[in-house]
């Protein structure tokens, strides 16, 4: 297996000097010639060393779309057309949709030029790649922002495998989490300019925690979604001598009542007001309704 390698590392690099340009990135050379197996061609040198940095070209994108900045009337929309997001858990991206696409050569991520072999920067001053609309940075970096589960393991290191809501251990079943929830974004932020919303679903949004803690944070999300707060759904509440704690804290799932002054653990209680009804006329109180199983006289 060795020698086949090392025959087919020879044929690669062959290859690789041939289409080599003078002027080429060094760090993207010195990874690829290091590799296992060297990659046979410049651009997809590149494309690996992206993908070896996602973290890297994420920030790059960022800041490229920073450069860019928003079009000129573009809002963050959603729709059921084919150029529109239909949910808002997708990254929005205005050079996408067909009203700001800005035409070959340009990148439909950041907005940005694509130079050749998918590069940023024009090093061979031949302008842009009119066959190219993705640099090889923003195609990893969208891959971040539409899928970060599969960057688990690289989130992890970056986190010194220590669970950011709780600061233990990592587990093998940790999950990535946006810090400041998506649907949060689209209600409270919508209005923030185009390059700053991308930070929400960028490595600067992206915590990994315990599947423990995720579950409890996103029990929070949903009460919050429903316009109900944990603290008042799991709250006891004690009206006169009737203490009512919440079935949500029942463990058979059924509401748990418990009678008398000491008979729940009523953590807070609600001072109710009422007044006592007069005493019914002598004689009513027999008189029931014979839907209540009375017998009528």
């Amino acid at each position: 297996m060795s020698a086949w390698r090392d025959e087919r590392n020879q044929r690669a690099l062959a290859r690789l000097e041939k289409a080599l340009p003078k002027i080429f990135p060094r760090p993207v050379l010195t990874r690829a010639l290091s590799r296992p197996f060297i990659p046979p061609m410049p651009r997809l040198a590149i494309d690996g060393y992206w993908r070896a940095h996602p973290l890297r070209a994420e920030r790059l994108a960022r800041a490229l779309a920073a450069k860019s900045g928003a079009p000129v009337g573009w809002t963050w929309r959603l729709g059921d057309s084919g150029e529109l997001p239909t949910t808002f858990r997708a990254p929005p991206a205005p050079f996408r949709e067909d009203a700001f696409a800005p035409g070959p050569g340009v990148c439909c991520v950041c907005g940005q030029g694509v130079y050749r072999f998918g590069w940023h920067v024009d090093l061979w001053d031949a302008g842009p790649n009119s066959k190219a609309s993705w640099h090889a940075a923003c195609v990893v970096a969208w891959q971040l922002w539409s899928a970060p589960s599969d960057f688990a393991p690289l989130l992890k290191r970056v986190q010194a495998h220590r669970c950011a809501a709780t600061g233990k251990r990592l587990r093998k079943s940790a999950e990535v989490d946006h810090r400041v929830p998506l649907y949060r974004v689209w209600r409270e932020h919508r209005e923030s300019g185009w390059p700053r919303l991308l930070a929400y679903w960028g490595v600067p949004n992206l915590q990994v925690i315990n599947r423990d803690a995720h579950a409890t944070k996103c029990a929070d999300e949903a009460s919050e979604r429903r316009g109900v707060g944990v603290a008042n759904s799991l709250t006891p509440i004690e009206v006169g001598s009737i203490r009512h704690r919440s079935p949500h804290t029942a463990k058979s799932g059924k509401p748990d009542f418990a009678w008398g002054g000491d008979g729940g653990r009523a953590t807070s209680s609600v001072n109710v007001c009422c007044t006592t009804p007069n005493p019914p006329p002598q004689g009513e109180g027999r008189r029931l309704s014979p839907g209540l199983g009375s017998k009528s006289r």
